[in-house]
Formats: structure tokens, C-alpha cells, sequence
């Protein structure tokens, strides 16, 4: 089986986790993109992106459940970005602070998204500029907006990760071309089971977000980039496809979108 982790944080890692996780690069998974929180993160990425060329895959980016960062810092960002342009994979995670905003506003607390949405505008713009696919944090209504801004930008090389949200939006991202990736959740999560059933097969990745933890049949284990093995099983079954089929399709989605040449399988 040939499988791609599409979305992963490896410097989220502890050290003896992290060295189990590089172990599985070319054995256990062919590769990962491993996407990048803020300039300190997107330097760590480069790092063992360059220690594990052909299998480690870096996006740079400024995660946005965290404040926005001022003036200085986000022209620091973007210069360094710009000036590693040629090894950057993509342009992520980005986008729109949900959790945070939905916490703070269910404690009475105003929350104001403008600098945020002005932020991931300009991050949208710097994708365009280096003709990169952009990953985005992005769910329910915040991704309506996203969209808006895609669309604004004519920007259609969009990686909607770990997404949920309405029919309405679903389908306007499936008709612009957006992917997503599914989870481990979509072992016991029913609407992350029917965005599967209902998003376009060609269209779909798989991740595992780690090391964010996981319930069901993966309660207590640490999440590593094997686990999109069970990941692609469920998509098969709930697509009714092959599991060789549904693998080839999702790790083929996975290399088009990010543009990876051929992998050298060492499984």
C-alpha cells in the first residue's frame, strides 16, 4: 500500500517520538507534508526536510489559533518564505482562528477576526505569487469565508484539512477543486464518515494531524504517519472502491496536488 501522510507537525513531537515517527519515512509511509506554526517551526521543517529529502515535505506558514503577529514579525516571516521559496512544498497551515474564537465568544468575550482574515488574505496572495498550493485550518462557517478569499485570488490549489461543515459549503469546495483530508476520526465521527461518502473520490487526501490523539480504535496510542494505513482502509470501504484502488487513487491525489515527483518506494 502506498500512502502519503498529507498533514502532520513532527517538531510537536517529543524527541523519542519524533525519532519513531522519521523511522517510518519510506517503510511504513512513503512520505508526509509536514506543515510548519510559525517562523521557529518552518526552520525545523526545513532542517529535516533536508535530512530526509525525497520523503519529508515542508510547508511554511503561521498557524491561526495564536495571536496575529505584528508588523515586524510577519514581514520577517514572509521574507524568509520567500527567500526558501524553492523548498517550500506549500504555503501552510493558515487560515482562520475557529476554536479559538468560538471559546472566547462562548465566554462573553469579543473576539475580532478582521486581522486575522486580513493576514490569511495576504498568505493567500503569497501562494499565488509563489505559484504554491496553500493548506488551510479552515472549518464550518470560517471556511465560507476562506472561500471567498480563494475565489477573490483566483487561488484554486487549496488543501482544506481535517474540514467539517455544511452541504452548501462542501459542494462549493468540491466545485472549485479543493481538496481535503480525512482523519482517523472517520472511524467513529458519522459526519466525518458522510463528507467522505459524499467528496469527490479524485479530490480526497489522508492525514493524521499528528500527534494529535485520537478515540475508537486508536485511544491511547501515539499518533504517527502509519495510521493514515487504517485511514485509507475505512475511505475504501466507505467508497466502496478496492483498498489497492482507493490507496493508488489518495496517494496519486496527494503527489498531483503537492507536486511530488516520483517517490522511491522502500516498503
Amino acid at each position: 500500500m502506498k500512502v502519503i501522510d498529507a498533514h502532520i507537525h513532527p517538531e510537536l513531537y517529543q524527541p523519542d517520538q519524533l525519532e519513531l515517527l522519521l523511522e517510518q519515512l519510506g517503510t511504513a509511509v512513503d512520505a508526509i507534508i509536514a506543515v510548519s506554526l510559525h517562523e521557529d517551526s518552518c526552520r525545523t521543517n526545513l532542517d529535516l526536510a533536508r535530512v530526509y529529502s525525497g520523503k519529508y515535505f515542508a510547508a511554511f506558514g503561521y498557524h491561526p489559533e495564536q495571536p496575529v503577529p505584528n508588523v515586524e514579525v510577519e514581514q520577517q516571516l514572509f521574507a524568509w518564505i520567500r527567500e526558501h521559496r524553492s523548498e517550500a512544498i506549500a504555503i501552510g497551515e493558515v487560515g482562520l482562528p475557529y476554536y479559538n474564537r468560538t471559546e472566547s465568544e462562548a465566554k462573553g468575550n469579543p473576539f475580532d477576526l478582521t486581522p486575522y482574515i486580513a493576514l490569511l488574505d495576504r498568505f493567500i496572495g503569497l501562494a499565488d505569487e509563489l505559484n504554491k498550493p496553500i493548506v488551510l485550518h479552515a472549518v464550518y462557517e470560517d471556511a465560507d469565508i476562506v472561500c471567498d478569499l480563494l475565489e477573490k485570488h483566483a487561488v484554486t490549489a487549496a488543501h482544506f484539512h481535517w474540514f467539517k461543515g455544511s452541504v452548501h459549503t462542501i459542494k462549493r469546495m468540491a466545485n472549485n477543486g479543493y481538496y481535503i483530508s480525512i482523519t482517523p476520526d472517520v472511524y467513529y465521527e458519522e459526519e466525518i464518515r458522510e463528507l467522505v461518502r459524499s467528496y469527490p473520490t479524485q479530490q480526497l487526501m489522508v492525514e493524521t494531524d499528528g500527534p494529535w490523539p485520537y478515540e475508537g480504535p486508536f485511544a491511547g496510542k501515539t499518533t504517527l504517519p502509519d495510521m493514515v494505513r487504517d485511514v485509507v482502509i475505512e475511505v475504501a470501504l466507505l467508497k466502496g472502491l478496492d483498498l489497492l484502488e482507493a490507496s493508488e487513487i489518495l496517494y496519486e491525489n496527494t503527489r498531483r496536488f503537492y507536486r511530488i515527483g516520483e517517490i522511491t518506494q522502500t516498503d
